[in-house]
């Protein structure tokens, strides 16, 4: 079996993706997390484009890594000059790497019409690029942009430069699908076609722009490629690049070839994860392997499915990823997915009162406009009040909110909110710029001192839909909110026909789901549970 180098460029390229952005001590973390995964190469970026690139190469010179080489960026040398004194060389050696990257043109019309010189002189500046890294000992990779671009325009042309590369002591060749519009037969075809005999170590880089970059890169491997490049997540320019998250498993779990982090696979969720949280993104739910879909069952017969012989519905065991499965209450769910939900309180079966009873409240809130779906918290929270199990934390007296605007002054709201907690009669108050905010601010004001907790509670997103647009400003809406400690992510709904009670429903469900299961339930056996505990 053939070992598969991976390289990841989720610093540089996968930044260079809409709505991504890391600071300094970010890249660095993450770098550390994708040492701690097992990643071959970690690309830091292009040291010559911005101070904090530049930092990045300083700083991470005095950081040490076990498994990963860290790799600087850059491209040839310019037109008319020579490697030696070519401030993009010049900067690749300075950031002191043992590996670096160069980017070259393939295709002539890039060559021609981006770099304004002639198909010679770039093979020039390849190979005297590529031989003067070569000859201050660094080991080089040289991608070769928009390859499969220029090899449907001219074959002769892109195979000369593989050569000139090959001569020029290139370590890898990585061919480069830049515009990502490569289907997987004809990058098949093409890598299929080379001479690799006489060639260096081949690699690839897919962009997603055609939705084909996983699977591209699955079949250069199978056609001889033994180095990929990818990002977490798959972010990247555009549409994103090949998803380390889906090729590293898929090559594990589902090809003959093996990867060096194949041991530390179950971290993958993790990985991704914390790379999303990083660049304060919610993590895409429906991504493989690692999306909270992943392995999540809404239908009532597929939870019958998974009750008994979970392999018969799941192409993997969730566990070999780090992930988790999910049984997602709805319309659609059956007795099964309700006594799944149950399980954790008990042994109850499809008969069960308790069963019946759910499946009516279930459906009579669904038809109110609640959605459990995406909403499990809040179900949680339901499942206790008709057990018995539920250990309120509070109860609302009342709260007043006031919104003002002064002229160009931003607009302000003021408000207090009154509770019972623990006996006594508390009061708190806020100030934000909107009502919802505002009112967190109250309610945590207020409640902190008995529920020291909440400090570890944030809300990292908040999400309304209309429910019936037909009856304008009149219309009832549903509000998620989703909330976090940094370890665990739970998710909360309210309904309404006004935007504050609805955020507020899921606001007390959020904070309620986690005193119930992280406070009362966690807490020793024996231990008096009182709020701030």
């Amino acid at each position: 079996m053939s070992l598969i180098t991976v390289y990841d460029t989720t610093l540089r390229d996968g930044m260079q993706g809409i709505e991504v952005s890391y600071t300094l001590n970010d890249k660095l973390q993450i770098a550390h997390k994708l040492d701690e995964f097992g990643v071959d190469y970690i690309e830091g970026g292009f040291p010559l484009s911005n101070d904090k690139e530049a930092a990045f190469f300083e700083r991470v010179r005095r950081e040490r890594f076990d498994r990963a080489r860290i790799v600087a960026f850059g491209s040839t040398r310019r037109p008319g000059r020579r490697a030696a004194n070519d401030a993009h060389i010049t900067a690749l050696l300075e950031a002191e790497t043992e590996t670096v990257t160069v980017v070259g043109k393939t295709w002539k019309a890039h060559v021609t019409e981006v770099l304004g010189t002639t198909p010679e002189e770039n093979l020039e500046m390849i190979h005297d690029s590529l031989s003067h890294l070569k000859a201050e000992g660094r080991e080089v990779v040289f991608d070769l942009e928009h390859f499969f671009d220029g090899y449907k325009d001219d074959p002769a042309y892109a195979l000369h430069v593989l050569e000139t590369a090959t001569d020029a002591g290139a370590d890898v060749l990585v061919l480069c699908d830049t515009n990502g519009g490569t289907l997987p037969d004809e990058a098949s075809a093409i890598i299929s076609a080379l001479p690799q005999e006489r060639l260096s170590k081949l690699g690839v880089h897919f962009h997603n722009d055609s939705g084909t970059a996983d699977a591209n890169s699955l079949a250069g491997i199978r056609c001889g490629a033994v180095h990929i490049q990818g990002t977490v997540n798959g972010w990247g320019e555009r549409c994103g690049n090949a998803n380390l998250c889906v090729l590293v498993p898929n090559i594990c779990l589902k090809t003959d070839f093996e990867v060096s982090m194949a041991d530390r696979l179950r971290h993958l969720t993790s990985l991704s994860r914390f790379v999303a949280e990083k660049a304060n993104m919610i993590p895409e739910k429906r991504q493989p392997y690692v999306g909270e879909a992943a392995f999540s069952h809404k239908a009532g017969q597929h939870a019958d499915v998974i009750q008994k012989a979970a392999h018969l519905i799941e192409h993997i065991d969730r566990v070999l990823v780090g992930n988790e499965r999910r049984v997602i209450l709805s319309e659609l769910a059956g007795k099964s997915t309700i006594v799944r939900k149950l399980a954790r309180y008990g042994a109850f079966d499809k008969n069960s009162k308790t069963v019946a009873e759910l499946i009516d409240i279930l459906k009579e809130k669904e038809r109110l406009g609640y959605e459990y779906e995406a909403a499990e918290a809040s179900f949680d929270i339901v499942i206790r009040k008709c057990l018995g199990r539920y250990r309120p934390l509070f109860e609302l007296g009342n709260y007043h909110l006031e919104s003002y605007k002064t002229g160009d002054v931003p607009s302000k709201t003021v408000g207090r909110i009154f509770l019972s907690c623990a006996g006594k009669q508390i009061m708190g108050a806020g100030v934000g710029i909107g009502p919802v905010e505002t009112l967190d601010r109250a309610l945590r004001d207020a409640l902190t001192p008995f529920a020291d907790f909440l400090q570890r509670i944030s809300l990292i997103d908040y999400r309304v839909r209309v429910l019936n647009p037909e009856a304008a400003s009149a219309s009832k809406v549903r509000v998620f909110i989703t909330s976090s400690d940094h370890e665990h992510t739970w998710d909360t709904v309210g309904v309404s026909e006004n935007v504050i009670e609805a955020s507020w429903e899921a606001m007390v469900d959020s904070i309620e789901y986690y005193y119930n299961n992280y406070v009362v339930e966690d807490a020793k056996p024996g231990t008096e549970i009182r709020p701030g505990a």
